[in-house]
């Protein structure tokens, strides 16, 4: 991965965070200090989790740019409720597709919603909810 691409990635993560950590609707459903990098040992309750990401070289002849696809998981742990958590994504969808988020070095051309998955995973038998992002960036 190019250093402009990994830029643009982690631009996007720290605006992303930013902007759902500030809204108060999410952080009633959720609680504060609920969203992710890297899964909390021990977790309870409902918390988000930035997920798997692809990024590729969306340049062109004159700008640099960016597309990527990245998603964000809603977990709902032994002590955490599986509406509360299809509510928290329902709200994170809302919060994202098609916002205008302020990116460091980089400006957001879009940022669309394209998928939500709702499984039980195998290995802890919790329900997670994911949520996938396309977004395209230009260097700013």
């Amino acid at each position: 991965m190019s250093d402009a691409i990994a830029d643009a990635v982690l631009s996007l993560r720290r605006a992303v965070h930013g902007h759902l950590a500030a809204d108060a609707a999410l952080t009633a459903l959720i609680g504060t200090a609920r969203i992710h990098d890297e899964p909390p040992r021990a977790a309870s309750g409902v918390y988000v989790v930035f997920g798997d990401a692809e990024a590729l070289d969306w340049s062109t002849g004159t700008d640099r740019g960016c597309e990527q696809t990245f998603r964000l998981v809603v977990w709902a742990a032994e002590t955490g409720s599986v509406v509360l958590a299809l509510q928290a994504a329902m709200r994170i969808e809302a919060l994202l597709h098609e916002a205008e988020l302020a990116l460091v070095g980089h400006r957001l051309i879009n940022l669309r919603a394209t998928e939500t998955g709702i499984v039980r995973d195998a290995k802890t038998n919790l329900q997670r909810i994911t949520l996938t992002f396309r977004v395209v960036t230009e260097a700013a």
